[in-house]
């Protein structure tokens, strides 16, 4: 018999109110707008010694700093083909074509991703996490999924499992 078990913390600090904009089709792109964005954390596995699949407290504190670090601040693609970034101690220049704005760089956090999609968001959430447990709590979850709702009913979902080999 296998058993697993789930946690999931969706807490109302959980949230991050940022602005950004995507590119799609290979050429087109967004306006700049913003969202109210919420995630919620999911663990899945084994019962530990103490009956836990994992501490709520560390997972939710963990999450906490990853999503506080998206809050009030304009989300940028570092890896996107068509958005430029050009960036300096002060502010960030961001081109796509003809189009041009510039931001404080302080008001910027610049991601590792390829757009500021919440699919995207997602994975970026769960890789940040799954590295701070790993390191702090010398943890890694079999099955750790992160739900990113940019809206009410509007929602993207990662899903990572560690027993999944690569091809």
């Amino acid at each position: 018999m296998s058993e697993r078990f789930q946690v999931r913390v969706s807490k109302d600090y959980l949230v991050f109110c940022s602005g950004h904009f995507i590119s799609y089709e290979g050429d087109k792109c967004e306006r700049l707008h913003g969202h109210n964005y919420r995630a919620a954390i999911e663990v899945e596995g084994r019962l530990d010694e103490n009956y836990y699949v994992f501490d709520f407290i560390m997972l939710k504190t963990r999450a906490k700093l990853i999503t506080d670090e998206l809050d009030h601040r304009m989300m940028l693609p570092t890896r996107n083909r068509v958005i430029v970034l050009e960036e300096s101690p002060k502010s960030v220049l961001v081109c796509y074509k003809d189009r041009e704005w510039m931001f404080p760089r302080d008001d910027c956090v610049l991601l590792p991703i390829e757009n500021t999609t919440a699919e995207l968001l997602a994975r970026y959430i769960g890789d940040r996490l799954r590295e701070d447990l790993r390191n702090m709590c010398n943890y890694v979850p079999p099955v750790l999924r992160v739900e990113v709702e940019e809206s009410f009913g509007q929602s993207a979902t990662y899903e990572w499992r560690g027993d999944i080999k690569a091809v």
